[in-house]
């Protein structure tokens, strides 16, 4: 089938690199970037945009219809750290905008749907390393509820309905095009703008927290291999584990230091401490590699070289 794709939350930090690649992929006209408010002039520039609330169901199937739209990646979310300061508004956003999704695919409007999850759906009492994919899963944040919830809403409508929804936990996504956007692993990110502005960070975590990891390149490689495999190899409705690198605060630091010698890091644990400290420190992630043949590239020393060169150009 033609690809013809929309993507609701384009302007996030996943939206705007997924946006980009499957743009390079499929051809500019063929992908339709929508968020809330108007994106980036490159984004508008390349190809179709449109203003949509991706809760609105009527304004989404609109679009699908004007565009002839047969996939849809759905990535407008609350994160973490901000869902905790609204947990009813994140709670609407989060799981409104996949029912109408869903219902839209039921309903015969799309053929294919990505809708992310998260490391946040696993909890205190879930094994810390090397985290299963078939585990005990009781979050304690807003956000890991819904995404909770949404993982067994896309099981549902597979189940029920047929439809071809697909899915991945992803772990923290570190990226130089974005600034971090309210999650709880954006320390990860900000180190890195830190480090090349003013030399000197001071983290919201402790030193020895250890968090799942992933450089957005493999990300953005990640969901689109997933979305072109076939169906009979997706054996997960829910939402797969993957996984990449995991690291802690002084780890990444002492990597930073590498290339910037007089990098210093300081920690003054904050709330996000907390959500931090009921999350996995490592993923097994083997049932993704194994049904779909995932693998990813980066490690810390390649994703911290890539990172620092390009904020250094930027």
């Amino acid at each position: 089938m033609d690809k013809r794709i929309l993507v609701l939350g384009a302007s996030g930090q996943i939206g705007t690199e997924l946006t980009q690649k499957l743009r390079e992929l499929y051809g500019n006209s063929n992908v339709v970037a929508s968020d809330i408010k108007l994106g980036t002039f490159e984004m508008m520039d390349a190809g179709p945009f449109e203003i949509i609330d991706a809760t609105d169901k009527e304004t989404i199937l609109s679009v699908i219809k004007k565009y002839q739209i047969n996939q849809v990646y759905l990535l407008a979310a609350m994160l973490s750290a901000t869902a905790e300061k609204f947990p009813q508004k994140a709670w609407n956003l989060n799981m409104n905008s996949l029912l109408a999704v869903l219902e839209l695919a039921k309903e015969k409007h799309i053929q294919q749907v990505y809708w992310p999850s998260s490391i946040a759906v696993f909890g205190p009492t879930t094994p810390k390393n090397n985290t299963p994919q078939k585990t005990i899963m009781e979050p304690t944040t807003v956000y890991g509820i819904s995404k909770l919830a949404g993982e067994f809403w896309c099981n549902y409508y597979h189940e029920k309905f047929g439809v071809d929804v697909r899915s991945l936990r992803y772990p923290g996504i570190i990226s130089w095009k974005t600034k971090p956007g309210g999650g709880t692993t954006d320390y990860a990110v900000d180190v890195y703008f830190k480090a090349v502005e003013e030399k000197i960070f001071t983290c919201f975590l402790s030193e020895n927290t250890r968090l799942p990891m992933m450089y957005m390149e493999d990300a953005v490689n990640a969901t689109i291999q997933l979305m072109e495999a076939n169906p009979a190899t997706i054996k997960i409705r829910t939402s797969y584990n993957l996984a990449a690198i995991d690291f802690t605060p002084k780890e990444i630091a002492a990597e930073i230091r590498k290339q910037i010698p007089d990098f210093t890091i300081d920690y003054a644990p904050d709330s996000r401490q907390q959500i931090a400290d009921s999350w996995p420190s490592s993923i097994d992630d083997s049932e993704a590699r194994n049904d779909w043949n995932w693998k990813h590239e980066f490690d810390l020393k390649r994703m911290t070289l890539e990172m620092l060169n390009n904020l250094e150009k930027k």
